[in-house]
């Protein structure tokens, strides 16, 4: 993902903007990293530079558990314990 898209970005729940970012990998693109809506505590994984910002309901738990216990000493403790639809 790119910087520059941050510019746009919106949370697709609440429309709240802008969200936070917290890189965890970056090269040219950022490769890895977490989106967080400040608004409404949901949170979208980047993965292999595509940031992944799907409604509830079309998201799978089991990945985004796995995603999230994977990077946690890099999330937010706040998104950990609370963020939404999932937390650790």
């Amino acid at each position: 993902m790119r910087r520059k898209l941050m510019e746009i970005l919106a949370c697709p729940i609440c429309k709240h903007h802008p969200l936070d970012l917290h890189v965890f990998e970056e090269n040219d693109e950022i490769e890895k990293g977490v989106l967080i809506c400040s608004n409404c505590s949901r949170w979208y994984p980047i993965i292999e530079t595509i940031p992944h910002m799907l409604p509830d309901d079309l998201r799978e738990e089991k990945d985004d558990l796995e995603f999230m216990k994977k990077f946690k000493d890099k999330i937010p403790g706040e998104t950990l314990e609370k963020g939404k639809p999932f937390h650790i």
